[in-house]
């Protein structure tokens, strides 16, 4: 741990920046060699993910690694998802900088120390010493009569739709939660839970069904975003307003990223439903957060002045939840054709899962990942992180800095981009090539130590030991501005 934030995306100081890599050849083996005197390579999972977010194929040979090899251990490749999702969102910002700065875009240069750190930065967040509790004691793996099935019960209402479905007592435990399951088929587990607003999903067998990485879909209109003059190079967000309408990880992952970037971020929660502060506490960073009811008309008159100038909004709530609001993407362009918004959710858009309630480890289990992952026993296991948390949101990032660029140097208009779990394990599961054997990095293997990419921050919770941003370009910030607030008590106003 140190107490000082080291340069360049969490970089340790005794690690010099590499060159980055001169343009190479698709050897089809899912990395392409360079042939310039870095002997870099480069990285085919990031090629496509920057395609995804219709970026510029010749920005690609600014990217380069380094650091150690040995982040996020597993069968699937987890570490080249992740380095891939956080150079794609270190490739857009430092694109958007060249933007605001009017030269050239800067070299990234993306730690692979930083991004196994950030990838887990929940686990390494402790408050005044103490370390938060993860997964509530009736959330996980339990053996049904027939297989598997995974639960997500870490809130209260959550918690207390599960028992009550499965006819519990409220004050239920884990002995009482296995001695039920056991006995029910999983799949009748997951129905039950879904109809009555609990989260249980049965582990099945890796899907072959496949999900786009991330879309934008068109929207009518070619209205002229807000001119944006210049910006610091490690601040290329500046002036960009983003209502931040998520939750739990991925979404605030994306905003946490923005708001490093000099976005001014505000989070948007609902009053009556409560939120994990620890969790909040770990995604909080650099941004401001408030509570308004969007049935109250005074609270929704105050929405709609946040809305009027807003430039970007992030709403990772289920699909549909917020229509009844008048937020659904056609009345939100309606009122704003100049938007950027930018839509998460678990199971994808399309197909009979598409509204399902979801997180991460639900969706590990539905896609196939956690049966993949099973140890020695049929156990199933687990990703080394919230790798579809957090990878999703480094992308979500990625797409709102790439439309934030192409709207003032492209094509004049809104955006409406979506992203989701299932597109980022399908990613994962089908569309990333294994660890080649014993590959490096640039600089060579090395052994992982989380120290260098932790600091310490004081808070309004206390002292916060945290992760450093992953995020590596020429110039860019090497911690968030401001440490998270007490949840929920900003004003709902733009600074």
């Amino acid at each position: 741990m140190t107490e000082q934030p080291s340069p360049a995306g969490g970089r340790p100081t005794d690690q010099p920046p590499t060159d980055a890599p001169a343009p190479a050849a698709d050897t089809g083996s899912g990395t392409a060699t360079a042939t310039g005197p870095t002997a870099a390579r480069v990285d085919r999972p990031t090629a496509d993910a920057w395609a995804a977010l219709g970026g510029a194929p010749e920005l690609l040979d600014r990217v380069g690694f380094h650091g150690p090899d040995d982040v996020l251990p597993s069968g699937l490749p987890v570490r080249r998802l992740a380095r891939a999702t956080v150079a794609a969102c270190s490739l857009a910002a430092a694109e958007l900088a060249a933007h605001r700065i009017g030269g050239p875009v800067p070299a990234v240069r993306v730690d692979q120390g930083a991004v196994g750190t950030s990838f887990v930065s929940e686990r390494h967040l402790t408050v005044d010493g103490r370390t938060p509790v993860g997964f509530a004691p009736l959330s996980g793996f339990w053996r049904a009569s027939d297989g598997w099935v995974r639960t997500h019960a870490n809130y209260p209402h959550h918690r207390d739709r599960l028992l009550a479905v499965l006819g519990l007592p409220a004050d239920a435990g884990p002995e009482r939660l296995a001695e039920t399951l056991s006995g029910l088929r999983a799949e009748d587990v997951q129905e039950r839970a879904y109809a009555a607003g609990a989260l249980a999903v049965a582990v099945a067998p890796v899907s072959d069904a496949t999900h786009p990485l991330a879309e934008s879909l068109p929207v009518p209109g070619t209205a002229a975003a807000r001119p944006l003059g210049p910006a610091p190079v490690d601040r290329p967000a500046a002036g960009i307003r983003v209502l931040d309408l998520t939750r739990v990880i991925a979404g605030p992952v994306a905003t946490r990223t923005l708001a490093l970037l000099g976005a001014d971020v505000l989070r948007i929660d609902s009053p009556r439903l409560p939120e994990a502060e620890d969790a909040h506490t770990d995604t909080g960073f650099g941004k401001r957060s408030t509570r308004l009811d969007l049935a109250d008309p005074a609270d929704r008159a105050a929405f709609d002045d946040l809305l009027a100038t807003a430039d970007v909004v992030v709403n990772a709530y289920r699909p549909g939840t917020l229509d009844a609001y008048g937020l659904a993407p056609e009345a939100l362009f309606a009122r704003r054709p100049d938007l950027v918004l930018a839509q998460i959710c678990a199971w994808g858009w399309t197909g009979p899962w598409a509204g399902r309630r979801g997180f991460d480890s639900l969706v590990q289990a539905g896609v196939g990942i956690a049966a993949h992952e099973a140890g020695p026993d049929g156990r199933p296991g687990a990703l080394p992180a919230q790798a579809l948390d957090h990878g999703t949101g480094y992308l979500a990032a990625a797409g709102i800095l790439r439309a934030l660029t192409d709207q003032r140097t492209g094509r004049p208009g809104g955006r409406h981009l979506r992203y989701s779990f299932a597109g980022t394990a399908s990613w994962l599961l089908h569309g990333i090539a294994p660890e080649p054997p014993a590959e490096s990095s640039e600089q060579g293997t090395e052994p992982y130590d989380p120290a260098p990419y932790l600091t310490v921050t004081d808070s309004a919770y206390g002292k916060l030991r945290h992760a450093l941003p992953p995020i590596g370009y020429d110039g860019a910030p090497t911690d968030w501005a401001r440490p998270p607030g007490r949840w929920g008590t900003d004003r709902p106003v733009w600074l």
